[in-house]
């Protein structure tokens, strides 16, 4: 990657932002790789995502003013991995994957103590459904009630018809003429509002 940076004139005016598109594409083929690619394919991927990993390393690397490379990223994650893992690196003990969660969860919360909400650090630039799944999680920490199901609705029996479900719902929007992904993203900024507004009610 050095060397990459050093010799190659395309990589050596790329910087963090215009390396952007090139993650979101990288992650999204390794996903494919995952769901319906090859082992081939999956170890392919999986090295293209590494790359970018390396690249912003080695742009940051450079940086005047607050320079760190790949060793020091490792680092971090090494020391961050084994914080969240007491029943693994300490005393602690966890029998089962909830009691995980819950030293995970712990270990979080005290390297994220300025955060003052739930929502802080939450990506809006993931997928809608995905930040949705994300959202009623958040909502279900703070008793924010998800929203039901209308009364004639059948919940799906599986993730099968649960994705029979949604692509019906994708259609009717477009027979419709309504933006499915709009009104989802419209609806979690409302759920967002009701999150914030639970953590911290108005002054009355």
């Amino acid at each position: 990657m050095r060397a990459v940076r050093d010799r190659c004139v395309w990589t050596q005016q790329i910087d963090h932002r215009a390396l952007v598109p090139y993650l979101v594409e990288e992650a999204a083929e390794l996903v494919d790789a995952v769901e319906a690619g090859s082992r081939a394919d999956l170890r392919e991927e999986l090295g293209d995502l590494l790359w970018q990993v390396l690249f912003h390393a080695e742009i940051a690397s450079r940086d005047v003013e607050d320079p760190f490379d790949i060793d020091d990223v490792a680092r971090d994650l090494t020391d961050k991995m084994v914080r969240r893992h007491p029943h693994v690196f300490a005393g602690a003990v966890a029998t089962t994957p909830e009691e995980v969660l819950v030293h995970w969860n712990a270990a979080k919360a005290a390297e994220k103590h300025a955060r003052t909400s739930v929502l802080d650090g939450v990506s809006h630039h993931m997928p809608s459904l995905a930040l949705a799944q994300k959202l009623l999680g958040k909502a279900a920490t703070v008793g924010v009630a998800a929203p039901s199901a209308p009364a004639a609705a059948v919940a799906p029996a599986d993730e099968a018809a649960l994705g029979d479900a949604l692509l019906a719902l994708v259609a009717t929007a477009r027979a419709q003429g309504w933006d499915a992904e709009r009104a989802l993203r419209e609806r979690l900024r409302m759920l967002e509002v009701e999150i914030r507004e639970t953590e911290h009610p108005p002054a009355t």
